[in-house]
């Protein structure tokens, strides 16, 4: 009997030791299904901080995007507010233009009838020509399709034609009633000054008398001093003194 007792402790031993190894091996199961659900939790949760991560820079981004359209945006603001005081004064100017060409259509009407006055009353070269050019300038008056700032700047440029009238020299051939007869003559117009004619044989001259509102003959003394001068004028000769009458302004 005293041999029984260590087998049943043996028996007991091994029985304990099965009992604590399927025990470990539950615990060493139940250890790794939490590692695994651990490890597929951290999984989980690295995903979730990747797509944090990339969502808090689309936040960034899309922040960025818009500072960037407020800056864009305010200065859109400042330039469409620039816009409309520009149409303001366009507004404005388009009023005012509309008063200064209300103003200014008399002016160039008065004008062009001063210039014909002067034409007339001035000393008589190039008088078909002059004539012409104030024609013409009444007729434009009277066209739609010519706007008011190129009249006015057609109107200057015959002003202007007659200020360089005044300080040039000119020949040019023209008939003219010679000893009750046309004849075909050269004049020499020295600016205002001085309207002289020579008829094409060299033989008579004369020159316009302001007072008489004629022409008057000059000596023949004076033809070759008219023919220096023609011919300075069609630039034949080089600029030089002439000795020529005058008829002196009162």
């Amino acid at each position: 009997m005293k041999g029984v007792k260590p087998l049943i402790l043996a028996g007991i031993v091994a029985a304990s030791a099965a009992v604590h190894a399927n025990d470990l091996d539950k615990v060493i199961d139940k250890s790794s299904e939490i590692n695994k659900s651990a490890a597929q939790s951290q999984t989980k949760i690295d995903k979730i901080a990747d797509s944090m991560q990339g969502r808090l820079q689309q936040f960034k981004t899309l922040n960025k995007e818009i500072d960037g359209l407020a800056v864009y945006n305010a200065q859109l603001t400042k330039q469409l507010n620039n816009q409309i005081e520009e149409m303001e004064s366009l507004n404005l100017s388009m009023d005012q233009v509309s008063i200064i060409e209300r103003q200014i259509t008399p002016l160039m009407l008065r004008m062009i009838e001063g210039l014909e006055q002067f034409v007339s009353l001035d000393i008589p070269f190039l008088a078909d020509e002059r004539t012409k050019r104030v024609t013409s300038l009444k007729e434009m008056m009277n066209r739609a399709d010519i706007n008011s700032s190129e009249k006015f700047r057609r109107v200057l440029e015959a002003y202007q034609v007659e200020v360089d009238y005044g300080r040039t020299i000119e020949a040019y051939t023209a008939l003219l009633n010679v000893d009750d007869k046309e004849r075909e003559v050269d004049f020499l117009r020295i600016g205002r000054l001085e309207l002289i004619y020579l008829t094409r044989d060299g033989k008579k001259a004369g020159s316009w008398n302001a007072d008489t509102k004629s022409f008057e003959a000059l000596p023949d003394s004076t033809i070759s001093q008219i023919n220096k001068g023609l011919r300075i004028a069609r630039k034949q000769l080089a600029p030089d003194m002439l000795t020529l009458p005058v008829h002196a302004a009162e």
